[in-house]
């Protein structure tokens, strides 16, 4: 997908760094280690039951805690990202301790602590231990590529990799897990929980490996100085300077964090079974949706990241949330007929409604696509923006400070779901599939499957127009930047 060219490029008159194909596979397999610790986690609240005697109230308590918990230690990574610097490199050690650090906690949790009569302040410690692993990993992942090229072209087709591992692996996963592991137990029990955790473990190594290769060549510590001559040490009042002075930073935030919210409360079970079960009555409709539109979404994915290497990340987020926007409506549209003539229900057994319904869906998830393509490529955009700023230790203090909010607004995605819920009637049981359909559930769902993604969209629009990073924009952004080091090198 990446072109084959040498690791470096001259476009506009500025002199671009680039990756090989390879490297860029390599680095992108990183989503083996994100994405399957991702999924083990999730069968937290097994282990926790299971393992620890912990009781399902508690868990969701200790799940929102160590939420907030994970948002308050993205930004201070910036500041161990200060202190690495090793003959073996600064990310590749970043990496592997943060695996490390996971890799412990998580057999613990799973294997070696579970069932041996440990409670709640083990399991707590243990998930805390993991979360500063996963942190230190994904914070340092997250600034790879940025780190590896600032080619306008090659950028958006990194995502594209990404998108194929971050789909693909959890996938597969959960076919070893579901499909081989839990037969052979039969149930939730604690040998099924350790082997989800070794299998988990191996697949990670293995991308850790790999990751760790593909970004060798860029490990080095020229690539990790800035455009300011003048070296101090990072502080707090650094970090709270970007997000206040930093206004692309400030506008990839308000786009980031409002899809992100509308993307997760749509997602909760609650409301996936409202309209799945209730609203059209066939809950495997959405799952298999999910698994068909896989080849598509990488599709789409492939689509924005050509159209942002010819336009521009900025451009591509504007002109694929118009389509996000437009195919929305249009599925409300579509829902608001039906249930008006009393028969959403019938886009399970009529096939013109269930073809109307795929295409709807799989169109928007492919704009979504879109979008989240344009979004990757546009964080190494800020990224460079807050380098030619003069901002030090950039890739870590902007990732870090734009994941903080970003998780302290999505964790109260749960809250809205359920609060939602109970102003409809569900204040002591839980949406059932087999529950009549009301015009309160159809409506609610509607609100909170597509009005709140709508009203993310209008954010990001908002934030784009004050935003500045344009294609030409990054043009002078990465001739600045290479004249300031020029200057730097030979002082």
């Amino acid at each position: 997908m990446a072109e084959k060219r040498s690791s470096q490029s001259v476009v506009d008159d500025v002199q671009y760094r680039r990756a090989k194909l390879w490297q860029i596979i390599m680095v992108a397999s990183s989503g083996l280690v994100g994405m399957g610790f991702y999924s083990l986690l999730g069968m937290a609240s097994y282990s926790a039951s299971i393992g620890f005697g912990i009781a399902t109230v508690t868990v969701g308590g200790i799940l929102t805690f160590t939420r907030i918990f994970d948002a308050i230690t993205d930004p201070l990574l910036a500041f161990v990202y200060d202190k690495v610097n090793t003959r073996f490199g600064k990310v590749r050690i970043l990496l592997v301790s943060g695996w490390l650090i996971m890799a412990l906690a998580t057999l613990m949790m799973y294997n070696w602590a579970a069932g041996k009569g440990h409670g709640v302040v083990v399991f707590v410690l243990l998930y805390v231990i993991y979360i500063i692993g996963y942190t230190l990993y994904n914070m340092t992942g997250q600034t790879l590529f940025a780190l590896m090229t600032n080619d306008p072209k090659q950028r958006p087709m990194v995502g594209v990799w990404s998108t194929i591992f971050n789909y693909v692996v959890p996938i597969t996963l959960s076919m070893i897990n579901f499909v081989v592991l839990l037969p052979k137990y039969g149930s939730y029990n604690l040998e099924f929980l350790a082997s989800v955790c070794w299998v988990t473990i191996a697949a990670s190594a293995v991308g850790l490996v790999f990751t760790c290769i593909g970004i060798s060549e860029f490990d080095k510590p020229e690539n990790f100085v800035g455009t300011s001559a003048k070296r101090e040490k990072l502080k707090l009042k650094d970090m709270i300077e970007v997000l206040k002075n930093n206004r692309p930073l400030q506008c990839y935030i308000a786009s980031g964090a409002s899809d992100k919210i509308a993307q997760q409360v749509g997602s909760q079970t609650i409301i996936t079974t409202m309209l799945g079960g209730i609203i059209i009555g066939d809950m495997s409709i959405n799952t298999t949706l999910t698994t068909v539109s896989i080849i598509p979404s990488i599709l789409f994915a492939v689509v924005g990241a050509k159209y942002a290497g010819k336009h521009g990340n900025k451009k591509t987020i504007v002109t694929w949330t118009y389509m996000c926007i437009y195919v929305t409506c249009a599925t409300i549209l579509f829902f608001v007929f039906l249930h008006m003539g009393g028969n959403t229900r019938s886009i399970s057994s009529a096939m013109p409604l269930m073809v109307v319904y795929v295409i709807l869906t799989l169109a928007l998830n492919g704009t979504k696509m879109c979008v989240t393509t344009g979004n990757n490529a546009f964080m190494a955009d800020v990224i460079d923006y807050e380098l030619d700023r003069g901002g030090k230790y950039v890739p870590a203090v902007v990732s870090g400070v734009y994941s903080l909010i970003d998780k302290l607004v999505s964790s109260v995605s749960a809250l809205i779901a359920t609060s939602a819920v109970a102003l409809i009637g569900y204040r002591e049981t839980m949406p059932q599939p087999t529950d009549e359909l009301t015009g309160g559930i159809f409506w609610m769902t509607m609100v909170l499957m597509y009005g709140l993604p709508l009203l993310g969209w209008v954010v990001t629009l908002i934030a784009m127009r004050l935003c500045s990073l344009s294609k030409e924009e990054m043009v002078v952004v990465q001739k600045r930047i290479a004249d300031k080091k020029a200057a730097q090198k030979n002082a």
